[in-house]
C-alpha cells in the first residue's frame, strides 16, 4: 500500500467513530450553547459558519490524538483564508504531507438525499502553480494527497429554538440542539468534485450534492481520475472554442472539456441532483 492509501484507511477508521463523540444516543448534538462565568447558557444559532467552527473545535482534541497515534504532527493554517485547514506532516519524514479540510453541510429538508454542498478549495494561483505559496500553508504539489473530513447533518426546526432566551446550566438537557443526525465521511476531494464553481464570484471548486455519491466518492471525475480533475480546474473557463456557426464560447462543462481533449466522454459521471 502507498503512504496515501495507508493514511486514508486509518483516517476512515478514525472518522467512523467520531459520531459518538459529539452526539447523544438519539442523534442530538451534545453542544447546546455558550456558557458564561455566571452559569448562564446562551443558545447558539444554526448559522452554517457558526456550526462549522464549533464542530471543528469540538473535534480537534480527537484529531490531535489521531495524529500523534499515527506518527504525524498537525500544522494549522496560518491565516483564515489559507488552504488547507489541517496539514498532517509525517513526524519522521516531513516530505510526506496530507491536506485535510473540514467540510460541513446540511441535508435538504425537502429532499433529504441531497445536501447543500460545499466548496473544495480554490482553483486559483496555488492550484495552477503547484509551487506557489499564495494562500496555502505548503505548496499544493508538496502534499501527497488532498482529503475532506466531512460532516452532513440535519438542521433542527427553527421554531423549537429560542435564541433570545437565557437558560441556567441546570436546564442544559432541556435545550434543543440546533443540529442533529450527523453523518461523517472521508473522501479525496477530486472524487466528490463537480464541474461548477462552489460560491459566487470566488475561484472555488464546487462539490456534488447527492449524499450517497459523496459518501461513496462518486463525483463527476471519479471514473476519469485525478489528473482530469487537475487539468479541468486549472483550465476552468479559460479555453475558448468556435462552434459550427463561427461563434465563440468558453468551455464550462466537464463533458465539453473531455471532448475537446479527445478523452473518453463515457467516463464522465453525470451529476445527480434528483433521486432515481
Amino acid at each position: 500500500m502507498t503512504e496515501k492509501e495507508i493514511f486514508a484507511e486509518k483516517l476512515e477508521v478514525f472518522v467512523a467513530g467520531l459520531k459518538n463523540h459529539i452526539s447523544t444516543e438519539n442523534g442530538q448534538w451534545t453542544i447546546k450553547g455558550f456558557i458564561d462565568i455566571f452559569r448562564n447558557v446562551y443558545t447558539i444559532s444554526a448559522d452554517t459558519k457558526i456550526v462549522s467552527k464549533i464542530l471543528e473545535i469540538h473535534l480537534f482534541p480527537r484529531i490531535l490524538e489521531f495524529a500523534r497515534d499515527n506518527g504525524y504532527k498537525i500544522v494549522l493554517a496560518d491565516h483564515q483564508n489559507y488552504y488547507p485547514d489541517l496539514s498532517f506532516v509525517k513526524a519522521d519524514d516531513e516530505s510526506i504531507r496530507f491536506a485535510v479540510d473540514f467540510k460541513t453541510t446540511y441535508r435538504n429538508p425537502d429532499k433529504p438525499h441531497l445536501c447543500n454542498g460545499f466548496t473544495l478549495g480554490s482553483h486559483g494561483k496555488y492550484f495552477v502553480d503547484r509551487t506557489s505559496s499564495k494562500n496555502i500553508q505548503f505548496p499544493y504539489g508538496s502534499y501527497s494527497g488532498h482529503f475532506c473530513l466531512g460532516i452532513i447533518y440535519d438542521r433542527t426546526d427553527g421554531a423549537t429554538i429560542d435564541e433570545t432566551r437565557v437558560r441556567g446550566i441546570d436546564d442544559l438537557h432541556a435545550i434543543a440542539s440546533v443540529v442533529k443526525n450527523f453523518q461523517f465521511f472521508v473522501a479525496e476531494k477530486w472524487k466528490i468534485a463537480s464541474d461548477k464553481g462552489g460560491s459566487g464570484n470566488t475561484a472555488n471548486i464546487g462539490s456534488i450534492n447527492n449524499i450517497a455519491d459523496i459518501i461513496n466518492g462518486q463525483g463527476m471525475f471519479s471514473r476519469l481520475g485525478e489528473h482530469w480533475f487537475d487539468e479541468y480546474w486549472m483550465n476552468y473557463n479559460k479555453i475558448t472554442v468556435t462552434d459550427e456557426k463561427n461563434s465563440t464560447r468558453k468551455i464550462s462543462t466537464l463533458r465539453e472539456f473531455v471532448e475537446y481533449k479527445r478523452g473518453d466522454v463515457s467516463l464522465v459521471v453525470k451529476k445527480r441532483s434528483v433521486k432515481k
